[in-house]
C-alpha cells in the first residue's frame, strides 16, 4: 500500500514533523526513517483505527520525545536500540525483543550508543483522525 493511500501527498510533509518533530539541536543528527506500511479502521470499536509502521534507526539517530494517542505495539526487527520512557529505566532493545508503550506515555526511541543502529516495526490502536504522534519536550 502506499503512503498516499494512508496520508494524502500535501501532509506527508505535516505527518513526518508531527510525528517526530526536528529541533535545531537535532539539525546535525542522523534521521530516523519513518515508513507507514498500512491502516485501517478498527473492527467493531468506533472511533479507532489501527495503523502499522517502521521504524529505522541509523547510529545516532532518535525518533525525539514524543506520545501516542493510544497504545503501541513493537518489536525490533534488528540491531540495538534502546526506549527510554519518563519515569521509567531505559529498556535495552536488540533483534526479536519485543516494546510496549500505552496511551499517552512520553517516550524516545533511541540507536544505542556504539552500536550501528537498528529498526523497528509498531502497530498502534489510536484515536481515528487525530495525529500519530505529538511531540513533547525532553
Amino acid at each position: 500500500m502506499s503512503l498516499s493511500r494512508i496520508v494524502p501527498p500535501a501532509n506527508v510533509c505535516l505527518l513526518a514533523l508531527s510525528l517526530f518533530g526536528a529541533s535545531a539541536s537535532a539539525a546535525d543528527a542522523p534521521a530516523m526513517k519513518r515508513t507507514l506500511l498500512d491502516k485501517h479502521d478498527q473492527t467493531g470499536v468506533a472511533g479507532k483505527e489501527i495503523v502499522l509502521g517502521t521504524a529505522e534507526l541509523p547510529a545516532g539517530a532518535s525518533s525525539g520525545w514524543h506520545k501516542h494517542p493510544g497504545d503501541e505495539s513493537g518489536y525490533v526487527l534488528k540491531g540495538d536500540l534502546v526506549l527510554k520512557s519518563k519515569g521509567q529505566p531505559d529498556q535495552v532493545l536488540k533483534a526479536g525483543d519485543h516494546f510496549f508503550n500505552p496511551s499517552g506515555l512520553v517516550h524516545n526511541l533511541v540507536a544505542a550508543p556504539g552500536s550501528d543502529g537498528g529498526a523497528a516495526v509498531s502497530t498502534w490502536i489510536v484515536d481515528k483522525g487525530a495525529p500519530l504522534a505529538a511531540p513533547v519536550s525532553e
